[in-house]
């Protein structure tokens, strides 16, 4: 699962308007809130991503996490 992308996968707004819960796996995620708040998660790290967001994968190592909410309204069809 990535959140890489939700502009063009949801294709109406120009940040992930959902909530994730999750754990990281492998890899290495930067998120951006709209508020400018800036984080990268790596494995092992647990996370709390609000709604409003953009996020991407650094580096070359696929981004693998298990998500424990919200994860089935990722780029569901609109």
């Amino acid at each position: 699962m990535a959140l890489v992308g939700v502009r063009q996968a949801r294709g109406q707004t120009d940040s992930c308007q959902v909530s994730h819960v999750g754990y990281v796996v492998s890899g290495t995620l930067t998120v951006k809130l709209n508020d400018g708040t800036q984080k990268t998660l790596t494995k092992g790290a647990s996370y709390t991503i609000p709604p409003g967001h953009d996020a991407w994968v650094e580096g070359n190592e696929r981004f693998v996490c298990i998500e424990v909410m919200s994860a089935e309204q990722y780029a569901k069809p609109a």
